[in-house]
Order: structure tokens, then C-alpha cells, then sequence
């Protein structure tokens, strides 16, 4: 075999291609640099209703209808320029022009190749009509499905407008009945309340009911045989026995003096009668003076220690009558639930802006479950029924130190004492040195 001549293996690779080009399903084209057409496969010539002979040699814009076939041309030679590809390499939807001028849907991909140093553009060419008809047929499908979907939203709404409409009727009942429901639960909770408030004064009454024929019926029976005995004793020489039953008589009209002023003091103080009137004093002076006065209302051996953080020059403005009111009422208490030798303890603390008291004694201290109800009108703890009292001092000295808006707390067990702590806010004093 010559050199020149082609061997039998190339021109076997150029059969082989061809046959595969031909028998190719998707039609296949080769155009030069000038859109002239240099091949056309049988799928491709079928595709379009033209001969191989028809088309090969002619510019490829003759399978192109407008706008595509006046403007091939100006696509080529703006990518022989520049390189820029627009469809190149790059596959896209486009139209076909058939032989008897009917236009078709058809994906094209275009690739560029070099042989023998000689550019050739190769289009690959998919028909798409069967592809936009389905496309065409489910988008009517589509529209009839939508049109359906439309109607029978119309007749959706219709029946919920309706039901709207009856839900609104019945929304109307339900918020009538609802309005009843609560008047008649409102109605329910006034009556409960006032028969809370019915319990509660038949309770009161009855403490007071108890307390009164305990607390004046001792010391009047105590007055009527003191006054017998007074009368039976009409000798010189039972003068001092006579003195001894007017003492009794005095201590117990001062006794019932002090009950009738707790009574007075507490519906004053319900009634909003009772006022705060501060006033400034020397906060030593008056603690002297009431641990002086406090000492003869001490048991035998019972013994007050009062110790002050209180600067000696210090002047408060609080109202000195309502301050005196609590302490001597807490320590009083202090006296009463102690036995004979107690340690009543008084500390009192004086801060820029606070008073501090604590009040503790050593006394019989006070039962856990009666705790709760310290602080309430004539309550008095199980453990002190044989002792003398109201009910009444401690409830008083809580609403006096909310007039001074103050607080008070207390800690207890049972047989080992009590301590009250009580906290009342100071103003600054005005002109204080």
C-alpha cells in the first residue's frame, strides 16, 4: 500500500461513523464558517420533508423560519469575531421550517469541531411536537381541571357562607348563654363571698361574745364582792383591809378602762379615724422614758434589757403616741405570757431611713397551728385562755404600724418564747444637725 493512499482502517472508522449518523433516531447536520449546509442525515432530511440533495450545499436558514433565518447569519459571524458563544455548546428550544413552510417545535444543540484545521459546526436536532402537544393537552387538561376547581370553590363557599352564617347564629346563643353562665357564677361567688363574710362576723361575734362575758364579768363580779367587803369593813382598825379591796376595785376599773379603750381604738381605726401625726422628737428621750414607765408594769424579778444602736443627737419624725401605742402593748404581752424573773429583751436599731425593733421574752411562746391567726380580731391562742386578754392588742398594733407603713413578723415555739421584729420607714428631718 502507498503512503498517499488512506488505509483500509480509516476509511472502515468513516463507514462505521456514517452508518451511525444515518441510522441516528435524532437528526444530525454539519454547517461551515458561512452556514452553508455540508452534510444532513436521513432523520434530520425526513424531519423537515427535504432530500439529502435539497439541502446540502444551501445556507442553513432555509430550515429557519423568521426571525431565526434573518438573523443566522448575523449569529455566526458575531461568534467567528468574537468567540462568544449563544448557542454553541448551549442547548435550546427553537423552531424548524419544514418543506411545505409548516413551522415545528425542535431542541437543538450546537457543537463546534476542527478537521484538517477547517471549523465545522455540527447541530443535533430533537424534534419536540409530540413533547408541546402532550404539553398543550395537560395544560387544557389543566385549565377545564382549574375551571372545575373554580366551580366548585363557588359551591365550597356558598355552603361555608352558610355555615358562617349559622355558626354566627349560634356563636350569638352561646356568648347569651355564656353571658347568664357568668352572671349566675358572678351571682354564686357575691353569695358565697357574703356568706363568707356572714361566717366570719358570726365568728367575731362569738369571740367577742366569749371574750366579753369572760373578760367584764370577772372584774365586775371582782368590783361588786371588793364594794361588799368595803362596806362590811367600817372599823378604824380595817382601814388597811378596806384600802387593800379599794386598790382591787381601782386596778380592775382601770382594767376594763383598757378593754373598753382597745375597742375604741380598733373601730376608730376601721372607721378611718385615726390619722398619723409625726412630729420630731429626740428617739433617745422617748426610749428612756418608756423603759422607765414600763418597769412598774414588770412582774416580780422580771427584768426589761433594752439595748439601742441610736445615735444620741438622733431626731426622727414619726407620731410619738402611735410608736408608743405598739411598744407598749408588745411588751406588755412580753410581761403577761412570762413568768415571774423573765428577761424581756428590747432592741432598737436606727438606720438613715429605718427603724428596727425586736421585741423578745422567754415566755410560753405560741402553738404552731394557732400561728396563722395572730394577727386576727378577738383570736387569742389555746394556751392563754386562763390568762387575761381581748384578742384585740395585736391586731391593733399591725393596724398602727400600717399607718406608719410599716411591717411586722414574729417567730415562736411553743414553751420557749416569742420574737416580734417590726421595721417602720423614717423621713428625713428637716433642719437636723
Amino acid at each position: 500500500m502507498k503512503n498517499n493512499e488512506p488505509s483500509n482502517h480509516t476509511s472502515d472508522d468513516a463507514l462505521r461513523l456514517k452508518a451511525v449518523i444515518d441510522t441516528a433516531i435524532d437528526g444530525i447536520l454539519t454547517i461551515d464558517e458561512k452556514g452553508i449546509v455540508e452534510s444532513i442525515n436521513p432523520a434530520a432530511a425526513k424531519l423537515f420533508g427535504f432530500e439529502e440533495n435539497e439541502v446540502v450545499g444551501n445556507n442553513i436558514s432555509m430550515l429557519m423560519p423568521a426571525p431565526y433565518k434573518q438573523e443566522h447569519d448575523g449569529y455566526l459571524s458575531r461568534y467567528l469575531k468574537t468567540n462568544k458563544p449563544h448557542i454553541i455548546g448551549i442547548g435550546r428550544e427553537v423552531e424548524g421550517r419544514k418543506k411545505d413552510g409548516s413551522v415545528f417545535p425542535l431542541r437543538l444543540a450546537v457543537s463546534e469541531v476542527f478537521l484538517d484545521k477547517k471549523r465545522i459546526f455540527t447541530g443535533i436536532i430533537h424534534d419536540l411536537s409530540k413533547v408541546k402537544k402532550a404539553e398543550a393537552k395537560i395544560l387544557k387538561l389543566n385549565t377545564e381541571l382549574e375551571q372545575k376547581v373554580h366551580e366548585r370553590t363557588d359551591k365550597l363557599a356558598n355552603v361555608i357562607n352558610q355555615l358562617l352564617a349559622t355558626n354566627k347564629q349560634l356563636e350569638k346563643e352561646i356568648k347569651e348563654r355564656k353571658e347568664i353562665e357568668e352572671a349566675l357564677l358572678k351571682s354564686e361567688a357575691e353569695l358565697k363571698e357574703l356568706l363568707e363574710k356572714e361566717k366570719e362576723l358570726s365568728e367575731l361575734k362569738s369571740r367577742f361574745v366569749s371574750m366579753a362575758s369572760h373578760e367584764f364579768r370577772t372584774p365586775l363580779s371582782t368590783i361588786l364582792s371588793s364594794i361588799e367587803l368595803v362596806e362590811a369593813y367600817k372599823k378604824a382598825e380595817q382601814q388597811p383591809k378596806r384600802a387593800k379591796h379599794i386598790a382591787r376595785i381601782k386596778n380592775t376599773v382601770n382594767h376594763l378602762t383598757s378593754i373598753l379603750n382597745d375597742f375604741l381604738s380598733l373601730s376608730r381605726l376601721e372607721e378611718g379615724q385615726i390619722q398619723a401625726e409625726p412630729e420630731v422628737f429626740s428617739f433617745k428621750d422617748f426610749c428612756e422614758d418608756l423603759v422607765d414607765e414600763f418597769k412598774e408594769h414588770l412582774k416580780p424579778s422580771q427584768l426589761l434589757q433594752h439595748n439601742a444602736v441610736v445615735d444620741e443627737n438622733r431626731f426622727v419624725l414619726l407620731d410619738k403616741k402611735c410608736l408608743k401605742h405598739i411598744l407598749f402593748n408588745l411588751l406588755s404581752n412580753a410581761t403577761k405570757y412570762s413568768g415571774d424573773g423573765a428577761t424581756i429583751h428590747c432592741n432598737t436599731e436606727l438606720s438613715d431611713a429605718l427603724l428596727k425593733i425586736t421585741i423578745r421574752d422567754e415566755g410560753i411562746g405560741i402553738p404552731m397551728e394557732d400561728q396563722k391567726y395572730l394577727f386576727t380580731r378577738f383570736f387569742r391562742a389555746h394556751n392563754v385562755e386562763n390568762i387575761k386578754g381581748t384578742g384585740l392588742g395585736l391586731h391593733i398594733v399591725r393596724r398602727y404600724i400600717e399607718l406608719l407603713k410599716g411591717n411586722i413578723r414574729f417567730e415562736s415555739t411553743e414553751g420557749k418564747g416569742t420574737t416580734f421584729f417590726i421595721e417602720i420607714p423614717l423621713e428625713e428631718v428637716k433642719g437636723e444637725k
